[in-house]
């Protein structure tokens, strides 16, 4: 974007032409295209602006044409002004007043999350450099999303927010430390270049687009990532043979064990064993019957861990199928995220407009019925209504949401927590309120009673992490009472002081 603005200036046009010309850059960038275009350098030039950003357009424009109904209209003055001649536009500076609506898909439960507080993906500590790099794009990071996460990262061009959240979800694999993910989340994700996504299929319908892309019961999309191929250095260490302790009967009839050296074929199903999970292998030349279980650490040690992702995905994407994959539930589950049953179903995506093209995106990636929804910028190229309708759709949608945006207005209106990227590294910033209220529910009951080995009574400290599942809720409950309650007689003592000051005059 900065350097297609530098080739505009350079022509010293006329006239500028510019659509969406705030799209990716982030809040000093924005500011600096306000200055130039309110600057002594254009004071001479024309500038026809199509953009959806309010701030933006109140702080540069001189008039306002109105496209509507196939007319346009002119209108003397900024943003601010327009609003009051024409009030119907007020979606345009509160994006609570717009009359469409989008709704995201309900997920299907995670087995071991029994409520939306419990993480799904998680980083600890890590670092990540891109191969032949020396500086590091993200320093010690830790972060955790879960199904109740509405969260919004913010930080400058370049900070690394988008390489963050590839090495959150997975796509870009940690140079240190750790990360974790529920084998079964499924997650959609929507990137910054949006368009991306379809690029390869412009002359499908959206509708053919969505039944390519899930025939078959997986997301092809992620099956073409670079992180599924496997790479040389990896096929080495999968065709290391194995070590097998095994039974076999001499000729005497005794039965002893020994060793047996064997190589893993593939992987053919997953169970929970305490807090890992385990794999099935299968042998080379060898029977199902003597298929053993192993340990996730030991087969990722092994090269096998895209292999384990494969699975995953595969066992993932089997118990969100829930929907049947015809042109009638397609075509409804893109109305549900805006894009009308025509543009869905009968025209290709080759003659749609740029936000008509995102609802796409967007809608092709939710059909999985997600637990965790990824927007990076999501407000590029769509409207105010279209913006207020995705808000209203974050703050009711059951599973979690993490949004890359420089929209402040927008990421205000639907996140509760912000993740700031500088300097390589991550600060969070909580709802103040809500994190008052979660310490102090802890100080409730900050101390417990329990008995030690030899059945005495010890005092055991709490912590965020040990208040967990129904316990946690019950102290939240309360605790939003005793509120409730405290507020409440604030002002009835609020109402006896102003009395009292009546009846003293």
């Amino acid at each position: 974007m900065k350097l297609g603005l530098a080739r505009a200036i350079l022509r010293k046009a006329d006239i500028l032409l510019m659509d969406e010309p705030t799209n990716h850059l982030d809040v000093l960038n924005v500011q600096w295209v306000v200055d130039y275009l309110t600057g002594d350098e254009c004071t001479n030039v024309t500038s026809l602006i199509v953009s959806h950003d309010t701030k933006f357009l109140d702080n540069v424009a001189t008039h306002i044409i109105h496209f509507a109904d196939l007319k346009l209209k002119n209108y003397l003055g900024n943003m601010s002004k327009f609003v009051e001649i024409f009030p119907e536009a007020k979606a345009y500076f509160d994006l609570s007043a717009t009359t469409m609506k989008f709704k995201f898909p309900t997920p299907g439960p995670l087995m071991g999350v029994r409520n939306k507080g419990k993480a799904i993906l998680e980083i600890e500590n890590v670092w990540f450099k891109y191969p032949g790099c020396e500086k590091y794009q993200i320093k010690d990071v830790t972060a955790k999303v879960s199904m109740s996460s509405r969260i919004a990262i913010v930080g400058a061009n370049g900070a690394g927010k988008s390489t963050m959240i590839k090495v959150l979800t997975g796509e870009n694999p940690p140079t240190k430390g750790k990360m974790k993910k529920h084998p079964n989340c499924r997650f959609a994700y929507v990137a910054q270049h949006a368009f991306h996504h379809i690029e390869q299929h412009l002359d499908k319908t959206p509708n053919e687009y969505v039944q390519w892309r899930y025939q078959g019961g997986q997301d092809k999309e992620a099956l073409v990532k670079s992180t599924t191929k496997i790479s040389p250095e990896e096929e080495k260490l999968m065709a290391k043979p194995i070590e097998v302790l095994v039974e076999r009967e001499d000729k005497n009839g005794e039965v002893k064990k020994i060793k047996e050296k064997r190589i893993i074929e593939k992987l053919m199903a997953r169970r929970k064993a305490g807090k890992k999970n385990e794999y099935e292998a299968q042998f080379k030349g060898r029977p199902q019957s003597d298929n053993i279980w192993y340990d996730i650490d030991l087969l990722v040690e092994r090269g096998w861990k895209k292999k384990i992702d494969e699975l995953d995905r595969r066992l993932a994407a089997a118990a969100g199928n829930a929907r049947t994959l015809s042109a009638a539930n397609i075509q409804k589950h893109f109305e549900d995220v805006g894009l009308e049953a025509e543009l869905s179903t009968h025209n290709r995506i080759r003659s749609l407009s740029g936000g008509q093209k995102v609802k796409v995106v967007l809608g092709a990636c939710t059909w999985s019925q997600p637990h965790l929804i990824i927007l990076d910028e999501p407000t590029n190229y769509l409207d105010r209504d279209s913006l207020g309708a995705l808000s209203n759709a974050i703050k009711d949608f059951e599973g979690g949401v993490c949004l890359i945006t420089h929209n402040k207005e927008f990421a205000d209106s639907c996140t509760r927590e912000t993740w700031v990227i500088a300097n390589n590294q991550l600060t969070r910033n909580a709802d103040a309120e809500w994190e008052k209220y979660a310490q102090e529910a802890l100080e409730i009951a900050a101390q417990e009673e329990a008995l030690d080995a030899f059945g005495n009574k010890v005092e055991k400290k709490r912590t965020v992490e040990s208040v967990k599942g129904r316990e946690k809720k019950k102290m939240m409950k309360d605790l939003r009472k005793r509120i409730k309650n405290d507020m409440e007689m604030t002002q009835f003592e609020e109402d006896c002081a102003s009395a009292w000051g009546l009846f003293a005059a």
